[in-house]
């Protein structure tokens, strides 16, 4: 049995498809046509150098940045916006946070609540939303901070933790409100060398769930060892991607190999 188990499994594991995806800043155009695909219960790893696009492509499939162009569906449902004959029109914000709701999203810096502690962090949306009563909620974040090893720190504030404390704690809440989907955005990034390992420990646990995860992330053996496909991002389009014993073995195109022989 792993960290978490099957009783903190998705709701329902959520499928992810985006379709020609645009977005710029100005001039810069960070997505220049995305296409991808990820099955339910699968683990994509997005891989690219800094200013690739990766983080932008996270955020627009939550809706927390409108795309310029293109759609993102989640659960075969569009995320942020409704189809009206042959267009696609903006949800009202009160919609798009309850499309969220379905969608973890782990941040690199963390982004807990300082002024709350790990319990009331993690049981702070789903008391919130009413999908469970207080105590319901509280014996929720208690299960769910022993699962990923912080039992001794529910009374604990952000302040008081180590990095990878911090981002385990993160990832409890992530779990908290039962998504079929969660985004991590370089969950290791802010982490000191030596704390890295216990956060991906509890990543590939929650892998081993089903529950369908994207991960943005420099971890090439992480990747490896657990992605189910590897994606490529270079300017804002798809370079490549494939199984990870075809992209990081055995790259087609010769940026991937260049990035590649730069972090192996």
């Amino acid at each position: 049995m792993t960290a978490l188990d099957a009783g903190l499994a998705p709701v329902r594991a959520a499928g992810v498809e985006v379709h020609g995806a645009h977005k710029s800043y100005g001039t810069n155009h960070v997505l220049a046509g995305v296409d991808l695909t990820a099955a339910p219960g699968s683990v994509t790893v997005v891989l690219g150098p800094s200013g690739s696009g990766k983080s932008t492509l996270l955020r627009v499939i939550n809706h927390l940045e409108k795309l310029d162009r293109g759609y993102v569906s989640v659960g075969g449902e569009p995320i942020g916006v409704r189809r009206a004959g042959d267009r696609l029109k903006e949800l009202p914000e009160r919609a798009i946070l309850v499309q969220r709701r379905r969608i973890g999203f782990v941040f690199q810096n963390f982004n807990l609540f300082p002024h709350l502690t790990a319990l009331e962090n993690v049981a702070a949306a789903p008391a919130a939303t009413g999908d469970l009563s207080r105590p319901d909620a509280v014996a929720l974040a208690e299960e769910l901070l022993e699962r990923v090893g912080l039992a001794d720190k529910v009374a604990a504030y952000p302040r008081q933790l180590s990095g990878g404390q911090q981002q385990r704690v993160a990832i409890a809440r992530a779990l908290a409100l039962r998504p079929g989907l969660i985004l991590c955005d370089e969950p290791t990034s802010a982490l000191d060398p030596e704390l890295v390992g216990e956060v991906l420990s509890v990543i590939k646990d929650l892998a081993a769930t089903g529950t369908t995860l994207v991960v943005v992330t420099h971890e090439i053996g992480f990747a490896r060892e657990v992605a189910d496909q590897v994606v490529f991002l270079d300017g804002g389009v798809v370079v490549e991607q494939g199984p990870p014993t075809q992209l990081l073995d055995h790259p087609a195109h010769a940026r991937t190999r260049e990035f590649l022989g730069k972090v192996l």
